[in-house]
C-alpha cells in the first residue's frame, strides 16, 4: 500500500525549531521528487520547498528561504523538513507529497495527511 506519513508537528514558540518527517511505505521515495506544502486556516495550500529526484537539489519559497531545509535519508525512505527561526505566520498544516516535483500541487502523485505546526508569539 502506497502511503506517506508526516510526523513531528507540534506547538513551538516563535524563534524555535521543529523537524518534520515524511516517511514513505509501498514505494521508494528516492525515485520521486518530494515537496512540502502548507495550508493555514482560510488560506490556499502553498508551496514550501522541494527536493528534486534526479539532482537531489532543493528549492524553497521565498518566505522560508534561509530558515527551512529539506533533506533525504534514503536508507529510511524518509524526507525531512528542518524548520528554524519559526514565526507565527508559519502556523499551518504541513503536507509532504511525492511526484515529479516543483511548486505546483498538480505535479505530485501521492500526498500525506498532514501534520499541524503551531507557532506561538
Amino acid at each position: 500500500q502506497v502511503q506517506l506519513v508526516e510526523s513531528g508537528g507540534g506547538l513551538v514558540q516563535a524563534g524555535g525549531s521543529l523537524r518534520l518527517s515524511c516517511a514513505a511505505s509501498g514505494f521508494t521515495l528516492s525515485t520521486y521528487g518530494v515537496g512540502w506544502f502548507r495550508q493555514a486556516p482560510g488560506k490556499e495550500r502553498e508551496f514550501v520547498g522541494v527536493v528534486w529526484r534526479s539532482s537531489g537539489s532543493t528549492s524553497y519559497a521565498d518566505s522560508v528561504k534561509g530558515r527551512f531545509t529539506i533533506s533525504r535519508d534514503n536508507a529510511k525512505n524518509t524526507v525531512y523538513l528542518q524548520m528554524n527561526s519559526l514565526k507565527p505566520e508559519d502556523t499551518a498544516v504541513y503536507y509532504c507529497a511525492a511526484g515529479y516535483g516543483g511548486s505546483w500541487p498538480q505535479s505530485y502523485d501521492y500526498w500525506g495527511r498532514g501534520t499541524q505546526v503551531t507557532v506561538s508569539s
